[in-house]
């Protein structure tokens, strides 16, 4: 199903401001694609939540001599050519940085693509901190922070392409020290730069102490994406409760009926509006024949989007999921508490 969103439609959900000749008007919402800079109003239908390339090795030997740029766009371009045929034009990628993150690589896909593609500062501790640089162990949340707020002032890796939001992840219990140091970073790193923070997260517990870190740190909750939420409707419900973004982002062909559900759910709740979905699907895998399997991104566009139709959700809904949120989420802006 194409998802197909008129300019005008767009401004009015967001509540643009008219213009007014003869006055100077504010910015309006923006963020960073691999391309440039770039108004949220531009980014149309999104998935929030992607891998182009993800590469496993660990932290300690991972390098980009490990895939060829040629062989992993002639792999993923067929992928994101389906989705912009749906009516999709923006894909954020979340692989970060010593997992596999290459930023020119994202720009050719972009190029030839014809997508918005948003790429990430910040490190990832999940899976036991495997994919953390040896730095991330011993420097403070303050030195972290200031090498990811380099990225988005200067550019990363010296390309001159700047993240469009931060990616960071943590193990799906309590929290340990060194991820709490993770999340601490990342709310410095908001407050100077405005970029949303997405943490790989899952359950509500490691959630709940996320956003009480960056309450703590100053940040307010609706800086915050729960990345993979998980648990029952009402826990999703009840974080929500804080204001932050409740990121759905595990949508396949098996669990339609779940997320129809779980949307539903919050929908009732009055929580449609802080309601971010994806398929966290993929991805070019170095090291493995052709690349390994692909798992394609269309299934909300054909499955699970015609599913919330037949249970009730509006064209309006369904803007407000793929268009309006992702736009109101990834908009640079320094959200205080």
């Amino acid at each position: 199903m194409a998802i197909h969103i008129s300019r005008r439609h767009f401004l009015a959900t967001l509540g643009a401001a008219p213009i007014i000749t003869g006055v100077a008007l504010a910015e309006p919402p923006y963020t960073y694609s691999v391309q440039g800079k770039i108004a949220v109003s531009k980014l149309g239908p999104a998935l929030v939540h992607e891998h182009v390339l993800v590469d496993f090795i660990g932290a300690d030997k991972i390098s980009p001599d490990r895939w060829r740029h040629d062989e992993v766009i002639r792999k993923v371009l067929p992928y994101l050519l389906k989705i912009k045929q749906r009516g999709i034009q923006t894909l954020v990628e979340c692989t970060p940085a010593f997992i596999g993150r290459d930023v020119i690589l994202l720009k050719k896909l972009s190029e030839l693509s014809g997508l918005n593609i948003l790429t990430n500062t910040g490190y990832y501790g999940a899976s036991d901190n495997k994919y953390l640089p040896k730095w991330a162990f011993t420097e403070t949340a303050e030195q972290l922070a200031a090498r990811w707020i380099t990225e988005f002032e200067k550019g990363i890796e010296g390309t001159g392409i700047r993240p469009g939001f931060i990616k960071t992840g943590v193990n799906n219990g309590k929290l340990s020290e060194l991820h709490q140091k993770l999340i601490r970073a990342a709310a410095l790193t908001h407050l100077k730069t405005g970029l949303t923070i997405c943490s790989h997260t899952g359950p509500a517990l490691p959630a709940r102490e996320e956003i009480e870190i960056l309450m703590q740190s100053g940040v307010h909750p609706s800086a915050f994406v729960w990345v993979h939420a998980s648990g029952s409707a009402e826990e999703l419900e009840n974080v929500g409760q804080s204001g932050c973004w409740i990121s759905l982002d595990g949508v396949n062909t098996e669990n339609i009926g779940k997320h129809v559900e779980w949307i539903s759910f919050l929908k009732n709740k009055r929580r449609l509006g802080q309601v971010l979905i994806s398929h966290d699907a993929g991805w070019y895998r170095p090291g493995e024949p052709d690349g390994g399997a692909f798992r394609g991104f269309t299934t909300i566009s054909d499955k699970l989007v015609p599913a919330l139709k037949e249970h009730g959700f509006t064209d309006t809904d369904i803007h407000t999921l793929m268009v309006t949120n992702p736009a109101k989420a990834f908009a640079i802006r320094i959200r205080k508490r």
